[in-house]
């Protein structure tokens, strides 16, 4: 089992893992501080046991290298804005420097620690990267979900390490909604998957076919669902190798008595690029040569809301269409608003990847949702039922 926050000793210093990797634009200001805000109640519980969070998370990929582009300091700045207390930024998560912030800190204070990816022992899951960060503390805390499934030194190694560890606030809502999908959901249940390419969902999606009561397949790993299913889909992305994999999901559900549906039109144009004007077009009709499909159409979203509307378990990843592009983002918008209307109608929904949760956000429906996942590719495997490392190493025994 893992401990949860209110079963280890707060009353110190705890060194608390979050996922703070957020956008920045090019002056460093922060486009999206939804990780942070989501964090922040695990924080504020360990303030008022009268303990001093010790932060540290990534942010982009540096490569193990120090890049001034990637620094948390923006990240700090802001943080400290939000709880309104004084935060103790370190130039550098290990070593003389970190240890003198975390000395200095007093209770109601914080320190955050610089970007985890500046030294290559991150991501190798260094024990002796995780030693280091360790030093002197002995409670360890994962509230950083969108990193589980990632076998890092600061998510594992770290955690072999600590005397006392347990999951944060926001890890136990993402496992809790989570498991609901996986044990317990109310039918029917609709699962609705877009996003780019077949070749990162597969597993999850075989996984959702056995859970789920209709699975709605949108955004570019459609083209190759379509093109396996003998529709002409012109110069759309198409992974070509999975063709095989793709008949056999479809098969599968069928010999299930499972529903898969695929869109029935698109938006298509010669080039995915913001200027365009797209044209709509019938995919029993196939889509002609030199032209590429961008975003699934009316009558497919007509589809896909009926049956949403119907759902009483709805879980939602990935845009159905390339959404950065203005022409190609009223699909995903019109879906967005759709779950959030089942929502309040009494259904469950769960959503999850950035532009699914950008289209939310963009419509002014993220309160309207049950549950937003902070992680992406982490909810994804969970669903698929892998083992998450982050997760695993927190059931296993510690030092003490």
């Amino acid at each position: 089992m893992i401990r949860r926050l209110s079963e280890l000793p707060l009353d110190r210093h705890v060194l608390v893992r979050v996922d703070f990797n957020v956008p920045l634009d090019a002056n460093g200001d922060i486009r999206d501080d939804t990780r942070i805000r989501e964090a922040i109640p695990t924080l504020r519980a360990i303030h008022s046991a009268g303990g001093i969070p010790v932060v540290i998370s990534h942010l982009g990929r540096p490569k193990g290298k120090r890049r001034p582009e990637y620094s948390l300091a923006p990240v700090a700045r802001h943080l400290a804005t939000l709880l309104d207390c004084t935060v103790h930024f370190a130039p550098d998560c290990i070593g003389e420097l970190a240890q003198r912030n975390i000395a200095d800190a007093r209770p109601g204070e914080l320190v955050m620690l610089e970007n985890l990816r500046f030294h290559p022992g991150e991501e190798a899951n260094d024990p002796a990267f995780a030693a280091q960060l360790a030093n002197g503390i002995e409670v360890y805390v994962n509230d950083a979900f969108g990193a589980a499934h990632r076998a890092h030194a600061s998510v594992v190694a770290l955690a072999r390490l600590a005397r006392w560890k347990g999951m944060g606030l926001l890890m136990e809502r993402e496992i809790t909604a989570l498991n609901r999908l996986l044990y317990a959901p109310e039918r029917p249940y609709v699962a609705l998957v877009g996003g780019a390419k077949v070749s990162d969902k597969l597993e999850v999606l075989h996984a959702l076919l056995q859970r789920c009561d209709v699975l709605l397949l949108g955004g570019g790993l459609a083209f190759t669902f379509l093109k396996a299913h003998g529709i002409h889909v012109g110069n759309s992305l198409v992974e070509e190798e999975l063709l095989p994999a793709a008949r056999k999901l479809l098969e599968d559900a069928r010999a299930q008595g499972k529903s898969v549906l695929l869109p029935v039109d698109a938006r298509i144009a010669p080039e995915l690029s913001p200027a365009v004007s797209p044209q709509v077009v019938a995919l029993a009709d196939g889509i002609p040569e030199g032209w590429k499909g961008g975003d699934i159409g009316p009558r497919t979203v007509a589809l896909f809301a009926e049956q949403l509307r119907q759902a009483r378990t709805i879980f939602w990843n990935g845009p159905l269409g390339v959404y950065e592009l203005e022409p190609f983002r009223e699909s995903t918008l019109m879906i967005a608003r759709t779950i959030a209307e089942a929502t309040r109608r009494g259904a469950f929904s769960l959503v999850g990847g950035g532009d699914s949760v950008a289209a939310l956000r963009q419509s002014g429906l993220s309160e309207a949702i049950s549950h937003i996942s902070t992680g992406g590719g982490a909810a994804l495997e969970f669903l698929a039922g892998r083992t998450l490392p982050g997760l695993a190493a927190l059931e296993e025994d510690g030092q003490s």
